[in-house]
């Protein structure tokens, strides 16, 4: 590992720390700031739904463009943009202004972040270290931005101390709320402009197309996240925090202390993750942490009490990220090295059209059937995911875990 790698691998931490917390704090702000300014639990998943659109957009230029644009250039384009929405829906008025500034300005009511920004960090980590550390890798990427998701959830208790400690209204409580999101959004650019040019890499004049190996690959492992992801738009934050606000009269203060609790457990399970990997496999790891979560999911469903509901709650997040390092080196191992920037934007746009088409589905069940019914579906799409993905990939294991290259591994079956 060279100085400059070093340097690189820091900043991009770094941004990644910072936009989770933007996206750990806009989660939780934006679940109890719509309903505040009149929307419905319809109206509430549409806006989330369509800042999860403009993400997936921003995402399909990355990861068609991005190369091309350079990536530096890129990352800070899309910090602009971030901070520009946070400002707009602070100061929109009307449901048709916030949707506008929440695609424009990408903003992200998951509760953790999955943006464009990360196919470019994602694509450039594995070069840095050898494929035995790759897991770790993004294990650490991963610990830094539950970290930030974490402090992000309890700064979105900021709108509880701005009304009770300095008097300050509830509408203008939350769009100041809103302001601190943009700024810390803008506080991303210095650092991408400080990247050196060793993260850029020279982009084709013609898209080189897929191998035949990694296409089928891709393809499959592509259908896969689809199916996932649009189980997890049924999940938000912004529509978990409206789900503990309706059942149990829970407020921005608790919910804040409960998300961050939550991101804490994601954070910690990442380096459980990481080592559990080297010990039964990427695919496995991925999916025997996966199932538990989901059945745990259903029990938040129907728990009696908010203590009970979030305890249980925290028991889920403790597993449910275990498939995020691992699915990120998976797919990072598993293509050519000039192929990561497409795969990993392709993977993540597969993920965000899901998360984008589900929250307002799932803000209409809400409404029309049950508050139970998100958990419930999103809980069953994930139990047949894993199902499926353990089917399709335990017996194609990555580089480190086949007996030719010495792992300790021979295969993820």
């Amino acid at each position: 590992m060279t100085a400059p790698e070093a340097r690189d691998r820091r900043l991009l931490y770094a941004c990644a720390f910072l936009r989770a917390l933007a996206t750990g704090m806009a989660g939780v702000v934006l679940g109890l700031y719509l309903p505040a300014i009149g929307l419905t639990a319809a109206g509430t998943g549409a806006v989330v739904a369509l800042g999860l659109a403009g993400a997936a957009g921003a995402t399909a230029v990355v990861t068609l463009r991005g190369d091309r644009i350079g990536r530096r250039r890129a990352l800070a384009g899309l910090a602009v943009l971030s901070a520009a929405g946070g400002v707009g829906c602070a100061a929109a008025s009307s449901p048709l202004a916030l949707a506008v500034f929440a695609f424009v300005g990408m903003l992200n009511g998951m509760g953790r972040d999955r943006g464009a920004a990360l196919v470019l960090e994602q694509a450039s980590l594995p070069a840095t270290v050898t494929d035995e550390r790759r897991t770790r890798i993004f294990a650490v990427y991963n610990v830094l931005q539950d970290t930030g998701h974490a402090l992000g959830s309890l700064l979105a208790g900021l709108p509880v101390v701005l009304q009770h400690l300095l008097g300050v209204p509830v509408l203008a409580s939350f769009r100041l709320s809103l302001g601190v999101y943009a700024g810390v959004c803008l506080a991303v650019l210095p650092l991408c402009l400080r990247l050196s040019p060793a993260v850029e890499v020279q982009a084709p004049e013609r898209r080189v197309p897929l191998s035949p190996a990694s296409r089928a690959i891709l393809v499959r492992i592509g259908t896969l996240f689809a199916v996932d992801s649009l189980a997890g738009g049924f999940l938000t934050t912004a529509l978990l925090a409206y789900f503990f606000h309706e059942r149990f009269g829970v407020g921005a203060d608790r919910l804040g202390l409960l998300f961050f609790g939550a991101r804490v457990a994601n954070a910690l399970s990442h380096l459980g993750a990481a080592w559990l990997a080297r010990r039964i496999g990427l695919v496995n790891t991925m999916v025997f942490t996966h199932v538990p979560s989901s059945l745990l999911l259903v029990t938040v469903a129907f728990a009696p009490s908010f203590p009970v509901a979030a305890a249980l709650f925290l028991l889920r997040e403790g597993l449910v990220e275990m498939d995020v390092p691992t699915r990120q080196s998976y797919v990072m191992a598993v293509v050519r090295p000039e192929e990561r920037t497409f795969a990993s934007g392709l993977t993540h746009l597969v993920r965000l059209g899901g998360w984008a088409a589900a929250p307002a589905f799932a803000g209409l069940l809400m409404q029309s059937l049950s508050l139970l019914t998100p958990l419930l579906a999103g809980a069953a799409m994930k139990i047949g995911y894993d199902a499926m993905l353990y089917a399709a990939f335990h017996r194609t294991p990555p580089p480190e875990e086949r007996e030719d290259r010495g792992g300790s591994i021979s295969s993820c079956s």
